[in-house]
């Protein structure tokens, strides 16, 4: 333990005896002085945490002392203890703790009183330097906590940009190969090239699935995740996510199994788009993990409360099956059964996390049983609100899109095949082109020529499209201010969306686009017919 240091000061050397004997013990160090310049001096530099300090001194008087010491920053929270044989009046014990003394000893002093007092002092001063310990200790965690959190928000800054950079540069490309995919299937065609096509837009859907499937994790995880319901037919949507995967079963020689309940409902309120994943991520594992035999897709009715129903999908293979102590670890990010598995069957192992995530989005519930080398059953259970006279308009109907009249679109893009897919969809459309490769270029064609709208893309060198759209808002093509600008971006973060809107777009379309969506668009902010 620590030794404590008690300054005792008093200009008779038997008063300074005499307490010496009275506070002898093993945990203090005492110091003593008979003169008060002197016992400054010691105060400065000794740690010094209690005083005893007489009162009559010549030259310099106890209550002086003490006022130097409290006045100054090094040596103000020293104890201070009077110990004094003057009147015990009240006006001098006043002015004594007035001056800074905590308290008093009178003489003769009492064996008793004075060792209890000190030593409850003593006490003091210990939990006294315990709590300052403990506070450097505490504000020293707490910068190591701003410093922890600074890391992790720059850590998150990172991810989010490499996540933004990843999604437009694998994105992009993806973008023209169904784009190209989708020309291709209007040209004439052979059966074996458009059997040779449609896998193409297979492998290419299911890419982007897997960078959908990487975004959609890091969106739930920051809690920017937005479920959306609409009115779904749900057979509809499980034969679609079955139709969508067959071939990957006859590749197999698996049979892939509807079982659907007599009493389901026609329509129900889901957000299709997810419930569509769930399904094709659980269907799509049981296809890979089964090498004989078949996968089904089970729904059923569980129970009905007035206009809602419980409704479970079971995913129900003959594969490999799961061993007991790796039922959980199937279902964290990046994580297989074991290392067989990820080197026999590969992917990210992402899908099962994404399944439990968006479950618990939709207030659903997931539970799996399985038996190594039987199989595997996977069931999702969530209540759905149903919708009793379904609209029959939204039945997905392709039809063809109208042509334009005397509609001049300037379009900004520096990808060769981006630029290529969109220059033809517009022509087909009738519509007056122009093409330049960078921001820069954009504003120069602006000058000399007259839009309708401004097709840009985000990412561009020399000049990027927010730059570009920045200045086109802030005047620098005079008359142009407010031509409309739609901006394509590969990103699909909440963030880069914002971005593209404050920087002055009037909406973004994310690539891949959807024909449809950029034809609406065009009719939407040119007020063409």
């Amino acid at each position: 333990m620590e030794k404590i240091n008690i300054l005792i000061v008093d200009d008779r050397p038997e008063n300074i005896v005499a307490l010496e004997a009275l506070l002898q013990r093993s945990d203090i160090n005492l110091v003593t002085t008979t003169n008060p310049n002197e016992a400054l001096r010691l105060c400065w530099e000794i740690d010094i945490a209690i005083a005893l300090v007489d009162v009559q001194m010549p030259e310099m008087d106890g209550f002086e002392l003490v006022e130097i010491l409290k006045s100054n920053p090094r040596t103000k929270d020293i104890l201070i203890i009077f110990v004094t044989a003057i009147s015990k009046e009240t006006k001098y014990a006043v002015k004594g703790l007035n001056t800074g003394a905590v308290d008093y000893l009178y003489k003769p002093l009492d064996p008793f009183v004075t060792s209890a007092k000190v030593d409850s002092f003593i006490q003091f001063v210990r939990g006294q330097r315990e709590l300052k310990q403990k506070n450097k200790e505490l504000e020293a965690y707490q910068k190591e906590l701003i410093k922890a959190k600074e890391q992790a928000e720059q850590g998150k800054r990172i991810k989010e940009n490499f996540l933004a950079n990843m999604s437009h540069e694998i994105r992009t490309p993806i973008n023209g190969i169904i784009g190209i995919t989708h020309l291709l299937e209007k040209s004439q065609l052979t059966t074996e090239q458009k059997e040779m096509v449609s896998l193409l837009e297979i492998s290419s859907n299911s890419l982007l699935g897997v960078i959908n499937d990487i975004l959609d994790l890091s969106k739930i995880e920051a809690g920017k995740f937005k479920i959306n319901r609409a009115s779904t037919d749900i057979i509809g949507l499980c034969n679609a996510v079955v139709n969508l995967l067959s071939i990957r079963a006859r590749e197999k020689r698996l049979e892939l199994i509807t079982d659907f309940a007599a009493d389901l409902p026609g329509h129900i309120m889901a957000d299709s788009l997810r419930l569509n994943q769930i399904l094709m991520n659980l269907i799509g594992n049981a296809i890979k993990f089964t090498s004989e035999g078949s996968v089904t897709l089970k729904v059923e009715t569980l129970s009905i409360k007035g206009n809602n129903v419980r409704l479970r999908f079971s995913v129900i293979d003959t594969g490999i099956g799961i061993a007991p102590e790796n039922i959980e670890k199937i279902f964290e990010s990046f994580e297989q059964a074991d290392d067989q598995t990820n080197s026999r069957f590969g992917g990210t192992g992402l899908g099962l996390s994404i399944v439990r995530n968006l479950t618990k989005l939709k207030g659903g519930f997931l539970e799996v049983s399985s038996q190594e080398g039987k199989g595997s059953t996977f069931c999702f259970t969530n209540w759905y609100e149903v919708v009793r006279e379904a609209e029959t308009h939204k039945a997905a109907k392709k039809e063809t899109l109208r042509t334009f009249n005397n509609l001049r679109v300037l379009v900004a893009e520096d990808n060769p095949i981006n630029k290529f897919l969109i220059v033809k969809i517009l022509k087909e459309w009738k519509v007056d082109t122009d093409v330049v490769e960078n921001g820069k270029e954009a504003l120069e064609k602006l000058k000399g020529n007259n839009y309708d709208i401004v097709l840009m893309d985000t990412f561009m060198p020399v000049m990027n499209g927010l730059d570009a759209i920045k200045l086109i808002r802030e005047g620098h093509v005079p008359g142009k201010e407010n031509i409309p600008v739609i901006t394509f971006s590969a990103a699909v973060m909440e963030t880069d969306k914002q971005t593209a809107i404050e920087a002055g777009a009037n909406d973004v379309i994310s690539k891949p686009f959807e024909l449809d969506v950029l034809h609406e668009k065009l009719v939407q902010y040119t007020g063409a017919h």
